[in-house]
């Protein structure tokens, strides 16, 4: 068979097929009377091999030692194909987020481009100061998309840089609130409280919404950072978690002033009352978290936190029983 038959039965150029000549992969068996490559059917057949090969990324050195090599073992050489197409794959991903980015920022210009692809890298920095500064030029110069604010929000460990991303992604428009609740969905408990204190800032009720979700984390500061978030909006939901939170000391004060702020009518002053005297019911509470039911109780109206308060001012503990005796008279009612 004929070079140009092989190359359209193949669909390998000839120009490639006297390449692979060149370099020994494939050479034809034969030559005609006239000069010509001929190539045999092992021939033809070595060209589909070479072809297959390639299919996998391979190289044609590598393809060469794989097939002229009888001690080659292939288990070692497609590990590390799988690793630089996992690397190709990250780095071209990359890329086109960053692309679909820009096009989002919908720049006006060059200039606009060049300044969008400038505060993404400075999101992306080192520099704790140069990321602060991105978030801040984000609403006064530049819009970044929503997505890199996300994304920028849920990987940072900086208080003053998450809270400029924080306010920045308030700032940014719709879709912030979508993409924060995928944060909480990560399986590692600090994104998903990252997520959480930035849905605190978002005013909306898809926000609230996602807040109440996140009361049932698995994570004790999850439940907590969306429990004081919760109370600052008045949902009653939050609660159980609040009371929680003081038993256990943790944010207790906190907790304790979004109970007094939930305590605004009769009905939910009485239900968190109610949940305060059960946990001071309880045997297992001990002195340290008694002082600090009582410290709640303070700042809820009603006859039964201030019966729960008389009733603590006689507790065993004498710290605990001058707390409560203290905060009757606050009340007026010692």
């Amino acid at each position: 068979m004929l070079i140009g038959e092989v190359a359209r039965r193949s669909g390998v150029s000839a120009r490639m097929l006297r390449h692979y000549e060149s370099l020994g992969l494939v050479s034809p068996s034969g030559r005609t009377g006239s000069g010509y490559r001929e190539y045999s059917a092992e021939d033809v057949q070595r060209i589909f091999q070479v072809e297959s090969l390639r299919s996998l990324g391979m190289s044609l050195r590598e393809i060469g030692r794989a097939l002229d090599d009888p001690t080659f073992t292939p288990s070692g050489l497609v590990d590390d194909l799988i690793r630089q197409t996992r690397e190709r794959i990250a780095v071209e991903t990359e890329l086109l987020t960053r692309l679909q980015r820009i096009d989002a920022a919908e720049p006006g210009g060059w200039e606009d481009v060049l300044q969008v692809v400038a505060l993404l890298r400075a999101l992306a920095s080192t520099s704790a100061d140069a990321r602060q500064r991105a978030a801040l030029s984000s609403v006064e110069e530049v819009a970044v998309p929503v997505e890199a604010l996300v994304e920028a929000v849920l990987s940072e460990t900086e208080p003053n840089v998450a809270g400029a991303l924080r306010w920045a992604l308030a700032r940014a428009g719709e879709g912030g609130t979508v993409l924060l609740a995928k944060g909480l969905r990560s399986p590692v408990a600090e994104v998903r409280e990252r997520a959480v204190r930035s849905l605190a800032e978002m005013p909306d009720a898809e926000a609230t919404a996602r807040l109440r979700d996140a009361l049932t984390d698995s994570d004790a500061a999850v439940r907590s950072q969306a429990a004081l978030a919760l109370g600052t909006r008045g949902v009653a939901d939050a609660i159980p978690t609040l009371i929680d939170m003081i038993v256990e000391g943790r944010n207790d004060v906190d907790a304790a002033d979004a109970l007094g702020a939930l305590a605004g009518d009769t009905a939910t002053a009485a239900r968190i009352a109610a949940g305060l005297v059960d946990r001071l019911a309880g045997e297992a509470t001990e002195a340290p978290a008694r002082a600090r039911l009582a410290q709640a109780l303070a700042d809820i109206p009603g006859t039964r936190a201030s019966r729960a308060l008389e009733e603590l001012s006689h507790d065993a503990d004498r710290a605990v029983a001058l707390t409560a005796t203290y905060l009757l008279r606050l009340r007026g009612t010692r």
